[in-house]
């Protein structure tokens, strides 16, 4: 019996996926857990693994969307047909196959739906530009905000041209921005439109905290990094200072009483943020663990998106620089960015002695969050670090 190869849904939010490319052609054999398409959402990039063995037989192309739930291909048993796919007229399939470009012949009616990304529908109304009489270049024909913005430049020379400042040599290579990095563009851009970025830094003395973290590492026979202390200590300065731990929405300030810290993951295509949900509820142990699972799916490309949504505040480590300004997420009021630490000479009751510091910075959004606010939570947050043993139990 042909079993259906069904688009998943990867979150309570997900409404439809984008089959970026199958990995296995159309009546080749697979085996069960095979991985046999990549899917892209708004939030993830996920590999599809095939449900069970048998001939692979597709329904759609590379760059098809998808709506959850719907079919997208059958695996078959030895000398079986595909299911008859009986159409209805005048219904629409579910699934949409890419749409052919202009250059293809495939006219485009004014008014018709558009296959184009959330971006490029944003920037095509904030230049009147109509998207509907826009080439599409992007993945499975779909409009991209580059396209939008060389229809607003006008047609003459090509598009290389008008996006490339002039006096420039050559390019070597041109790569699209696509996929998780395409996302993370977009949310940052929107992030830094939308809010009043402000950042204030302060320098914390790691020394006794850093001791600590070691200790209990061979306590509890994990690795606890100075990530997962922030963390915990993070969590416990929110909840005297709770108006960093909100969200910005329609004219509305949302408070919370959970805690769900975003954790910024690298990934080799973009910047991922999962999150650790009612940390002050967790230990340090807990956070860690939890922490480390997140990020292991994240690097394996198996992270869901209900794993990236949820968060009220968002910490960033990037232990390779003394410090720097990291950009809000999008919607939340504040973000810790984290440096690296460092021995340097410091005067300690009017004696200098050698410490182990490091660079806090934190992002705000002053719309919500005040100067006074701010400092208020840096100096707690400075306690919890420089007198560690509440942060422990």
């Amino acid at each position: 019996m042909a079993t259906p190869i069904i688009m998943p849904r990867l979150g309570d939010f997900m409404t439809e996926g984008t089959i970026t490319r199958w990995r296995k052609s159309s009546g080749d054999f697979v085996q069960q857990g095979e991985v046999i398409a990549e899917i892209e959402t708004e939030k993830v990039n996920y590999d599809l693994e095939a449900t069970a063995s048998g001939k692979l037989h597709t329904l759609v192309e590379d760059g098809a969307i998808v709506p959850v739930d719907d079919v997208a291909g059958y695996l078959l048993e030895e000398g079986e047909d595909p299911p008859e796919i009986v159409e209805v007229v005048p219904e629409v399939p579910k699934w949409r196959e890419p749409k052919p470009r202009r250059d293809e012949g495939a006219a485009k009616e004014k008014g018709a739906p558009v296959r184009s990304t959330p971006g490029a529908r944003r920037l095509a109304s904030k230049l009147g530009v109509d998207i509907s009489q826009v080439s599409p270049t992007g993945p499975g024909g779909r409009v991209v905000e580059d396209d939008v913005r060389a229809a607003s430049e006008g047609e003459g020379g090509s598009k290389d041209e008008q996006l490339l400042p002039a006096g420039l040599p050559a390019p070597t290579e041109t790569v699209p921005i696509a996929g998780i990095r395409k996302t993370v563009a977009e949310h940052m851009m929107r992030s830094i439109s939308s809010t009043a970025q402000l950042s204030f830094f302060l320098e914390v003395d790691v020394t006794d905290i850093q001791r600590l973290r070691k200790e209990k590492s061979n306590e509890v026979e994990k690795t606890l990094t100075i990530g997962h202390v922030l963390t915990k200590a993070c969590a416990e300065a929110l909840k005297r200072n709770p108006l960093l731990n909100t969200v910005l929405s329609g004219g509305n300030i949302y408070h919370f009483d959970s805690v769900n810290i975003g954790v910024a993951v690298a990934l080799k295509d973009g910047l991922i943020v999962p999150v650790v949900r009612d940390v002050t509820s967790k230990s340090v142990l807990d956070i860690a663990r939890d922490t480390d699972a997140l990020v292991d799916k994240a690097r394996e490309g198996k992270i869901s998106p209900d794993d990236v949504v949820g968060g009220t505040f968002t910490i960033s480590v990037l232990g390779s620089v003394d410090g720097f300004t990291p950009i809000l997420s999008s919607g939340q009021s504040a973000i810790l960015g984290v440096g690296r630490s460092v021995e340097k000479p410091i005067v300690k009751k009017g004696e200098i002695v050698v410490r182990e510091t490091m660079q806090l910075s934190l992002t705000v959004d002053h719309q919500v969050i005040d100067g006074a606010v701010a400092a208020s939570f840096f100096r707690r947050l400075q306690q919890l670090v420089e007198r560690p043993g509440n942060i422990f139990k």
